[in-house]
């Protein structure tokens, strides 16, 4: 359901645009990824069209994230209903990714350092709805070399 994708690149971005060849998203490029997670999310927010009601900010290394979670998230936004930040859970824990109404962009622009905007769930904490997930995808990051090797285990491929 999502009207657009953007992929903000840093580190490896030939690798990046490799492994999603064909797909339909726009590229924007962040030469101070390693000032920080912050970084990416800013360069991300800057390209977005003015005319959406928010934005699911996704990280590059949760393979096991599909459609329907990101479906999932869309479905349960309603900024009338003080739901303009959903979050997916599993098992009672708060993952990624996140939907954030268009009201919380300037806030998420601030954020500066190896951050994302997670402390303004806290902040904003009567916008917040968390969508129970059935699979902890929402929870699985890969982000070190043992975590990919399990990963493919789990899947036959290594």
């Amino acid at each position: 359901q999502c009207a657009a994708i953007v992929v903000v690149t840093g580190n490896e971005t030939d690798r990046v645009k490799v492994a999603l060849t064909g797909l339909d998203v726009a590229w924007v490029h962040n030469p101070d990824f390693a000032e920080g997670l912050s970084t990416s999310l800013k360069r991300g927010l800057a390209v977005l069209p003015t005319d959406i009601d928010g934005v699911i900010v996704a990280l590059g290394d949760m393979p096991e994230v599909t459609p329907r979670h990101l479906d999932r998230l869309i479905s349960a936004f309603s900024p009338a209903d003080n739901r303009s930040i959903v979050v997916p859970t599993c098992g009672g824990k708060r993952g990624n990714p996140v939907l954030w109404g268009r009201a919380f962009f300037t806030d998420m622009a601030t954020v500066t350092g190896d951050t994302g905007a997670k402390h303004l769930l806290g902040q904003h904490a009567d916008q917040v709805a968390e969508i129970e997930t059935d699979s902890d995808a929402v929870l699985a990051d890969i982000d070190t070399p043992e975590a990919l090797a399990a990963l493919r285990a789990r899947f036959g491929d290594g």
